[in-house]
């Protein structure tokens, strides 16, 4: 397959007038960038000729997606799966997500990541979006800082058990979100460091102490959703302390998730999240959940909640009855747009936080991530207006019925 006469969204540059060749294998062989002559084509290749002002970018990487179309993650089926990554292939142009789960009884949660082991096994790219693994959101969260989880769920850790089935279950196990602060939480973060798994401080009342001390002495580096979920600068006497917002606003090892979809975080925190920490420790993510592609008003379940969809986002009723939001209905192109008009973020910084920046936070940068030799040819064809043309997963283009984004 051979893309002629578009623009290539590289890490740090736009290249126009490109052109970009995929194997048979689902690899990128080579690009040529402005001005350069386009080989000849080889024996029966595919030819797919951009129009004016045409970019290809990587495809995006979601490491934080609940659902889409009616279906929930923790419907934990492959049907259901497979509906979920399609959707956010064809619609969003991701091309690699992590299922993620909510807060739930043990056995539920280890049903959904048996049954994604199973459909990664089986997986074929022309289905949807890659599936990469499970997101564990939950158990170990403060109670304060619940969101849309339900409360009775909430527990610490137990290093001594959860410690084992997180071994269990490491292959499957993209990122862990936790508390900080919570007893036996340090413990837990070590035991994730030794199954190469991906911890995440969010849903906290940590402070910025407590969080200084799991990044300095149990590796903390990553934080889900930022300003979403977790505590900030309060009043501790006399004196003031600022708490997980602030710590990883600050702190220039960390990266952090950015709910982009322009109601979880405002146009004011979007530009302080990018003018401090920068694209290279932004993951945008959606947080979409089973409300995804559904229209106004149509209500849905996040794992045990009942939600609905209401102005453009999800809304349940938490703990004590009041209302909130329950996860986005975003697409990932949405995020990366809203990167854009919202905030003022350049196109190729906006395209990274959705493909270079979540590929070095998972560890897949050898795979994807961006436009070069010898890696996957998960790629989105857009026009010039960021109009969704096509979405190819390792070279194979997913079909899907396209609704507005």
């Amino acid at each position: 397959m051979l893309f002629r006469n578009v623009t290539l969204v590289l890490p740090d540059a736009l290249r126009p007038a490109a052109w970009l060749r995929v194997a048979d294998d689902g690899k990128i062989v080579a690009f040529g960038e402005a001005g350069s002559v386009p080989p000849a084509p080889w024996p029966d290749e595919e030819i797919i000729e951009g129009r004016a002002g045409d970019l290809l970018a990587p495809g995006f990487i979601d490491a934080h997606v609940h659902g889409a179309l009616g279906c929930d993650a923790m419907s934990a089926t492959g049907d259901v799966f497979k509906k979920i990554c399609r959707f956010h292939a064809a619609v969003g142009g991701t091309t690699a997500l992590a299922l993620t789960s909510v807060a739930a009884a043990d056995g539920d949660l280890f049903r959904l990541l048996d049954a994604a082991r199973d459909f990664r096994a089986t997986q074929t790219p022309g289905e949807g979006a890659r599936l990469l693994g499970v997101h564990v959101e939950g158990p170990f969260f403060a109670a304060t800082k619940a969101g849309a989880h339900r409360r009775e769920f909430l527990r610490a850790p137990n290093p001594a058990t959860d410690s084992r089935w997180l071994a269990r279950h490491a292959d499957v196990i993209t990122q862990l979100t936790l508390a900080p602060e919570l007893p036996g939480a340090l413990a837990l973060l070590d035991a994730l460091r030794a199954q190469n798994i991906l911890a995440s401080a969010g849903h906290s009342e940590a402070t910025d102490a407590e969080l200084s001390a799991a990044h300095a002495q149990h590796g903390l580096r990553h934080v889900t959703h930022l300003f979403n979920a977790m505590s900030s600068a309060q009043r501790r006497g006399a004196y003031r302390v600022a708490g997980l917002a602030e710590w990883a606003l600050s702190e220039p090892g960390v990266r952090c998730e950015l709910i982009a979809d322009g109601h979880h975080v405002s146009p004011t925190l979007l530009r302080l999240a990018h003018r401090a920490k920068g694209a290279d420790n932004l993951c945008l993510v959606t947080d979409a959940t089973a409300g995804a592609g559904l229209p106004e008003g149509a209500r849905y379940s996040l794992g045990a909640l009942a939600c609905e969809v209401r102005d453009g986002v999800g809304f349940t009723k938490n703990f004590d009855g009041a209302v909130a939001l329950a996860g986005s209905t975003a697409t990932m192109l949405r995020c990366v747009k809203n990167m854009i008009s919202l905030a003022g973020v350049p196109l190729v910084e906006a395209v990274r936080m959705a493909t270079l920046t979540p590929a070095r936070a998972l560890g897949l940068a050898h795979r994807c991530g961006q436009l070069a030799p010898g890696l996957d040819a998960d790629l989105v064809w857009l026009s010039a207006e960021l109009e969704l043309r096509a979405t190819y997963v390792r070279g194979r283009r997913i079909l899907g019925e396209v609704a507005a984004i």
